[in-house]
């Protein structure tokens, strides 16, 4: 059985994060350069859906410490009641989460 090892820690220093984000991002650039050489060079069609796959979850490593990000900042915020809170919370949540149009969020639960 194996164990994977948590992530690196959330950073609180706005810069250091957004020279995370950055970083990352020029990482995927450079995977997706990759992904048209290897498609202008006919490469099997199974390591070019690999290299896909490895973009895919980059990108999605990406949205997730941009919402992290949005998130603290949102929650951060005291002069709006907790309500409001979540619900930005839950708004940037389900722009990144791809759902399908017939799903409603459930119904607040009265104060």
């Amino acid at each position: 059985m194996s164990v994977t090892a948590p992530g690196p820690a959330p950073l609180r220093d706005p810069e250091e994060e957004r020279r995370r984000i950055l970083n990352r991002l020029k990482r995927l650039e450079g995977q997706i350069r990759g992904l048209q050489t290897m498609v202008e060079a006919e490469k099997d069609c199974h390591a070019v859906l690999t290299q896909v796959m490895a973009a895919k979850s980059a990108l999605n490593q990406v949205g997730l410490l941009i919402m992290a990000r949005s998130m603290r900042e949102c929650l951060a915020i005291e002069a709006i009641g907790k309500d409001e809170v979540i619900d930005q919370a839950l708004e940037i949540l389900m722009r990144y989460v791809d759902l399908p149009d017939s799903w409603t969020p459930p119904p607040t639960e009265p104060a």
